[in-house]
């Protein structure tokens, strides 16, 4: 039954405020998800813009293209600075996700702090390193191409 972390870098010649609008806006949480993920976010009438307190529902098939409900929680932001969503409903046990932005000498570095637990116990512990950590390490891999093509390095 264990509680994971990982962390990711990635610098961007861009303003904090460049990084912080695409970032900040739920909707384009799809843009950086792989499209095997089969990735949907069903809330109606999404904002631009989260704020603490939105709810933000999704559809995703994280294993073997099986539809499951997930549902986040958006629970602190601090404008251009960081934000962290958390799972209500969803694949894991745990899910806490922290966005930082720290604007530096000739751009931004934007780091992810991720703390997780998958479910079922012993067996969530042993799909943890059969599956589930490549999958989040590859799922990031694909996000930060994304950022890079959008952003550049």
């Amino acid at each position: 039954m264990g509680v994971y972390q990982f962390q990711r870098e990635q610098f961007f010649n861009q303003p904090v405020d460049v990084l912080w609008e695409f970032i900040s806006n739920p909707k384009n949480l799809k843009t950086i998800t792989p499209d095997y993920m089969g990735f949907d976010i069903t809330t109606k009438n999404l904002p631009d813009a989260m704020y603490e307190g939105m709810i933000i529902n999704y559809k995703v098939s994280p294993v073997l293209g099986i539809k499951t409900t997930w549902v986040t929680e958006i629970t602190h932001v601090k404008h251009k600075q960081y934000f962290v969503d958390e799972q209500r409903v969803g694949p894991y046990k745990l899910w806490h996700h922290q966005h930082f932005l720290e604007e530096t000498a000739g751009g931004t570095l934007m780091k992810d702090i991720v703390t997780y637990q998958p479910p079922f116990g012993l067996l969530g512990t042993i799909a943890n390193s059969i599956m589930i950590k490549s999958k989040l390490e590859e799922i990031f891999k694909y996000r930060n191409t994304v950022l890079d093509e959008l952003f550049g390095k």
